[in-house]
C-alpha cells in the first residue's frame, strides 16, 4: 500500500510540476504569447490601472472563488493595491435572488467596476455563464480583463481577455493550482519584495 502511495505522491507532483511549463497564454486576437511576456504584460496592465486610481477585481466560483478571495487580500495587503473580490454571501444570494445566478458578477462590476479598473475572471472550465458575463460587462466599462481557464482549449472565457492564461487539464485540483500560481507568480514578482519572505 505504502509503496503503491508513494508511485502515486510521485506521479501526481511531476505531472502538476510538468503542467506549468505547457500553460500557454494568448492576447486579445488569440495570439500565442510567451509565458513570460504575459506575465510582464499582466503586471504592466496592474500596475497602469493601480497608478492611475484603478483597482484589480477578482472573480470566480466554488474553489475558483477560494482563489479570488485569497488574491484580493494578498494583492492588496502584501502587494499594497487596491483590490476586491464580489464573493460576499449575501451579495451572491441576494444578486442571485433578484436577478438569476449568471448575472451575481456582472451586477456588481456594473455598479462598482470604472474604466481603468483591471478584471481577473477565473474559472476551471472557462464556460461558466456568470464568469463570462463578468468579464463581458468588465470590459463594457472600459476595464482590463486578464482571464484563467482550464479544460476545453477553445473555452469561450479564453477569448474574453486582453491577457488569457490557459492550463491544458482536465483536472479540477490541477487547474486550480495552477491558476493560484500564475495569480501569486504576478503578485510575487511585480509587486512584492519576496527576498523578505
Amino acid at each position: 500500500m505504502k509503496n503503491h502511495i508513494d508511485q502515486s505522491l510521485g506521479s501526481y507532483f511531476q505531472d502538476l510540476g510538468a503542467l506549468y511549463t505547457r500553460t500557454e497564454a494568448t492576447g486579445a486576437d488569440g495570439e500565442a504569447l510567451p509565458l513570460e511576456d504575459a506575465h510582464v504584460r499582466a503586471i504592466e496592465l496592474i500596475r497602469d490601472s493601480v497608478s492611475g486610481g484603478g483597482k484589480v477585481m477578482f472573480i470566480g466560483n466554488g474553489g475558483s472563488a477560494a482563489i479570488a478571495s485569497h488574491m484580493a487580500i494578498d494583492y492588496w495587503k502584501n502587494g499594497g493595491l487596491r483590490a476586491v473580490a464580489f464573493n460576499d454571501g449575501a451579495l451572491l444570494t441576494c444578486v442571485g435572488n433578484d436577478f438569476g445566478y449568471s448575472h451575481v458578477f456582472e451586477k456588481p462590476i456594473e455598479m462598482f467596476g470604472q474604466s481603468g479598473d483591471v478584471l481577473v475572471a477565473i474559472s476551471s472550465s472557462g464556460s461558466s455563464e456568470n464568469i463570462l458575463a463578468g468579464a463581458r460587462a468588465a470590459a463594457n466599462l472600459g476595464c482590463e480583463v486578464l482571464t484563467c481557464s482550464g479544460f476545453a482549449p477553445d473555452n469561450p472565457l479564453r477569448s474574453l481577455g486582453a491577457i488569457n492564461f490557459y492550463v491544458p487539464s482536465g483536472s479540477y485540483g490541477f487547474v486550480e493550482i495552477a491558476h493560484l500560481t500564475l495569480c501569486h507568480s504576478i503578485l510575487d514578482c511585480g509587486f512584492t519584495d519576496r527576498s523578505s519572505g
